[in-house]
């Protein structure tokens, strides 16, 4: 019982995309690319998570920068007229967004855990380095990309993406849900809760210290559940009623379309959100922030410039250890 795409309630969540999409772009663009800024200055300086949040940051602009054709295609009712060819990429780079995207997530969070819970045990070792993480990165992009090529093969109607349920599709989803999400949750968790585990026992950090690696740690779990939960579990659940009500899909397809769409259009909110976690949640990014600014020729208060100051001419104060933990940003040394 195939189901019509052309019958779907595409006008219950036009505007809502429409204005998600555009508050996404319109903060994601410019943060994703101060954070590329600031991440390649913090590479030169040898710092290895920030490889990881480079890939990261390309990857969001890749993205972003097809949301203005997800958004004319949303307003024409679901109907795409800027040849296919441009659909296929479209589309390709939006699912390889997603899946780099918790990759790296994964990889940042598994450096992090390396960086507190194996301070010592990892220091000088060839995983803990900057050429590691670049091997890393163009594995993963190279991998996620490879896997995704067959997009350009599929969906020849004239919706983008929007094809109906058939058995191959139903399997693929399950499959997607439990690898690409349920695994990368569960590293995620563990890495987290060790790096808590670590911190509570640490008599190098002030309190103050510990509730900011905490809040960057918890901050990365909810940010993937609220970014990619809701997309991936809505895929399982149509997947599942799919092969076992086959013959009753079309008017469950319906029903869970709007549904479906929205959280598919929240799970691209982790391009305007990764920025803040990362980067400009961190002291050291917020001076580079300054710094940046400054080398732009933007005048900076008083303030701003004595503590830049202040940071430039003073010895720094913090041990290896400490920094490793409050940051979560080593530098190979």
């Amino acid at each position: 019982n195939m189901c019509n795409s052309t019958d779907m309630p595409y006008e219950d969540s036009r505007q809502l995309l429409v204005v998600v999409y555009s508050v996404i772009f319109a903060v994601g663009l410019p943060t994703n690319f101060l954070t590329a800024i600031l991440t390649i200055m913090q590479i030169r300086r040898k710092n290895i998570t920030a490889v990881y949040l480079l890939g990261l940051s390309l990857c969001e602009l890749m993205y972003l920068s097809t949301l203005p054709l997800w958004i004319i295609y949303v307003q024409n009712d679901h109907k795409w007229t800027m040849g296919m060819q441009s659909c296929h990429v479209t589309g390709y780079i939006f699912f390889c967004n997603i899946y780099i995207s918790i990759l790296l997530l994964c990889c940042i969070s598994a450096d992090r855990y390396v960086a507190v819970v194996q301070a010592l045990e990892s220091r000088g070792k060839w995983y803990r380095s900057q050429t590691t993480a670049t091997v890393i990165t163009v594995a993963l992009f190279t991998m996620v990309a490879v896997i995704y090529c067959p997009v350009f093969f599929v969906d020849k109607s004239t919706t983008c993406f929007e094809s109906p349920f058939n058995p191959q599709l139903a399997y693929y989803n399950v499959s997607r849900f439990f690898v690409g999400f349920i695994a990368p949750l569960l590293l995620l968790s563990f890495m987290n809760y060790k790096i808590f585990q670590s911190i509570k026992t640490s008599c190098s950090l002030s309190p103050l210290q510990k509730a900011k690696v905490k809040r960057l740690a918890i901050a990365v779990i909810v940010i993937f559940l609220i970014c990619f939960a809701p997309y991936h579990c809505i895929l399982l659940i149509r997947a599942i009623f799919y092969l076992l009500y086959p013959n009753e899909n079309c008017g469950f397809e319906k029903k869970s379309y709007t549904t479906s769409v929205v959280f598919l259009c929240f799970s691209t909110a982790n391009a305007a959100a990764d920025p803040f976690i990362y980067v400009l949640a961190s002291e050291n990014a917020r001076k580079e922030i300054c710094r940046t600014f400054q080398f732009c020729g933007f005048q900076l208060s008083s303030g701003s410039q004595t503590e830049i100051t202040k940071v430039q001419d003073s010895p720094p104060q913090i041990s290896p250890r400490k920094e490793t933990l409050t940051d979560g940003n080593p530098q190979n040394r």
